[in-house]
Order: C-alpha cells, then sequence, then structure tokens
C-alpha cells in the first residue's frame, strides 16, 4: 500500500468537496431553471460559488418557494 502524505490527502478531501459543490449547484440549478425559468447571470454565479451549506438550506427553500427571491431569503 502506497503511503499518502498529508498534504496528498487534504487535497483529496478538497477534491471531493469541491466536487460535492459543483454536482449540488448543478441540481439546484436544473430545479431553479424548471421551476422559474432561465436564470441570470447573477444567480448562475451565486449558486457556483457557494458552499454546500448555503445550497443546501436554498434546495429546501426550493419546496416552499412561490418566488425566485424566497428561495434565497436565507442570504
Amino acid at each position: 500500500m502506497r503511503y499518502v502524505t498529508s498534504v496528498e490527502r487534504l487535497a483529496t478531501q478538497r477534491g471531493v468537496q469541491q466536487g460535492e459543490q459543483l454536482g449540488e449547484a448543478a441540481v439546484i440549478q436544473r430545479q431553479l431553471t424548471k421551476r422559474f425559468g432561465p436564470l441570470d447571470a447573477e444567480t448562475l454565479t451565486r449558486l457556483q460559488t457557494s458552499p454546500c451549506e448555503q445550497l443546501e438550506s436554498w434546495a429546501e427553500n426550493l419546496l416552499d418557494a412561490a418566488t425566485l427571491d424566497e428561495v434565497f431569503k436565507d442570504n
């Protein structure tokens, strides 16, 4: 078994976290587009740059929101 340095381990963890964030953002983007129509550039940037915790909050808001503004009410 190959030795994995702490730097390699951190890089792997960051890669996994980044992959999770991108995946969550993509799902929420598809859901928002289906519900509210095409998203503006500001909203797309917001989705792509927000941490997973924020994306999860918005995903929950999406279930009850009547408008796009209501989805983003927490931030």
